[in-house]
């Protein structure tokens, strides 16, 4: 991968039918490299009227591609995961640049993109109606899925490949156009797939990639007649906001929101290899991810061993950038994390929390923004850390004596998104399923949403699925058909 430099980042601008859009008089935002500071090049923004040469084009692709055998979309889907497989390596070396995560997690979101690609790809072959039993003997009783039309989609910049892919690939397989507008902070690596799917074949106007103004975009796709259906991912807030505006417009909408995720750890585990996975997932893309581990409740019985080799395995972590092979966590986003990260620590502490490792920004981060790994041990629950998604890597530990009480902390917020346990009880297990309040649970294992898994928030994290055979039937409107003789 080191091999590879800035020239492979690819040149920007969005995709309206089946034409890049890069110049003219339109506004450019900077792109930059969040680990040096460096710009890696200009995106133009889209104007009113792009916008709605977007809209119109998806309208015009939806004619066609709704009218692609399943089989043929099938084939294309497949076409697509096999080039992002053929250009892996170039691909991640995009989304370190533009993203800062390390070499090895790009590598593995570019394998999830594909297969993410590859499964809807299958799925599309599987739409499957029904036949229900009639009320005479000359008629027949069915029931159709057709294309819900047209679909804007909003991804965002901590995984700007994978959960691009998620919404692309599911539009697509259902027989649905799309317009997406990934994030302005990281396009590069949404404009290097929109062009391998372009060489596969893809009608003009089946996808539509766009960069702007995340407002203006929004509200004026949303407010189109061409639009049936919207998919977003990212805050809360936000989503609030798309929720009413596809309300009014009596729009379906799918929400993938925030997270804040507890991890619940019995006194029965092997505290090593707990502590060794829960390094591996809290610090993954410096813990910029909204199912990322952040409150660790663990016995009381463990709770000091666990913290201290968590704090001593963390601190030897190597903080830098994400090209460099030997580094184990890239930068954050942008300076504001930086910011966030200094706010949630200094009032953590100011609360009665201990800084057991990191709290800081490195000695020397250079031009890239930079945290240290953070553990916090004795988080009371009130703290800012805990009740707002830190969205950083900062570890929060506290200590509990009864499941119950556990289970309770846990689901206090009204955050629903993931939750992970690690107990050798199959009876705590089975009370741990059944009590955590999320849409996605897993026990021992910190691995989460395969594409053949539906992956949905509850409560204030969010409404429907993506992926699985529940996210696909979302982008589907359900036809009733009586049909008899005359």
């Amino acid at each position: 991968m080191t091999s590879l430099d800035n020239s492979f980042y690819p040149v920007l601008g969005s995709l309206i039918g089946h034409q890049w859009v890069r110049g003219g008089a339109r506004t450019h935002q900077a792109v930059v490299n969040p680990a040096t500071g460096a710009v890696l090049g200009e995106l133009p923004l889209a104007t009113a009227e792009d916008i709605d040469e977007a809209a119109a084009a998806a309208a015009q692709g939806f004619a066609i591609w709704r009218r692609v055998p399943a089989i043929e979309r099938a084939a294309i889907l497949q076409s697509i995961a096999r080039r992002v497989r053929d250009n892996e390596e170039r691909l991640a070396h995009i989304l370190t640049l533009e993203q800062g995560k390390r070499t090895i997690e790009a590598v593995q979101e570019i394998r999830s993109t594909a297969d993410t690609f590859e499964w809807m790809g299958e799925e599309a072959r599987r739409v499957y109606g029904r036949i229900v039993p009639a009320r005479s003997e000359d008629a027949d009783q069915l029931v159709r899925l057709t294309p819900i039309g047209p679909v804007a989609a909003f991804s965002p910049w901590n995984f700007p490949a994978v959960l691009a892919a998620r919404k692309v690939a599911t539009a697509l397989a259902a027989g649905c156009s799309v317009v997406i507008k990934p994030a302005e902070e990281t396009p590069g690596i949404m404009v290097a797939i929109a062009a391998l799917c372009l060489e596969v074949g893809l009608p003009a106007g089946v996808l539509n990639v766009l960069y702007g103004v995340p407002s203006e975009i929004s509200s004026r796709l949303i407010a189109s007649p061409v639009i049936r259906k919207v998919s977003f991912t990212g805050s809360v807030p936000v989503g609030r906001q798309l929720a009413a505006q596809a309300g009014s417009a009596l729009k379906r909408i799918t929400l993938e929101l925030g997270g804040h995720a507890p991890v619940i750890v019995m006194d029965d585990v092997d505290v090593d290899r707990v502590v060794e996975l829960s390094l591996a997932a809290k610090f993954r893309n410096a813990g910029q991810l909204c199912i990322c581990p952040t409150r660790f409740y663990v016995h009381e019985a463990i709770y000091d061993r666990f913290v201290d080799r968590m704090a001593r395995q963390a601190s030897e972590l190597r903080v830098g950038n994400g090209l460099d092979p030997a580094v184990q966590m890239g930068p954050l986003a942008n300076g504001r994390r930086v910011e966030a990260m200094e706010g949630f620590c200094s009032d953590a502490v100011a609360r009665g929390a201990r800084v057991v490792c990191g709290g800081a920004a490195p000695r020397h981060p250079g031009d890239g923004f930079f945290w240290m790994p953070t553990v916090l041990a004795d988080v009371p629950d009130e703290a800012a850390a805990m009740t707002q998604e830190p969205f950083g890597p900062l570890a929060l530990v506290t200590r509990f004596r009864q499941l119950d009480d556990a289970l309770c902390r846990a689901n206090a917020l009204e955050y629903g998104l993931a939750s992970y346990a690690f107990t050798r009880s199959l009876r705590s297990a089975h009370v741990i399923e059944h009590g955590l309040e999320a849409g996605n649970v897993s026990i021992n294992t910190f691995a989460l949403s395969p594409p053949e898994l539906p992956f949905a928030g509850i409560k204030q994290s969010g409404l429907g699925s993506e992926m699985g055979r529940e996210g696909l039937m979302d982008h589907m409107n359900l036809k009733a058909v009586i049909r008899s003789t005359v």
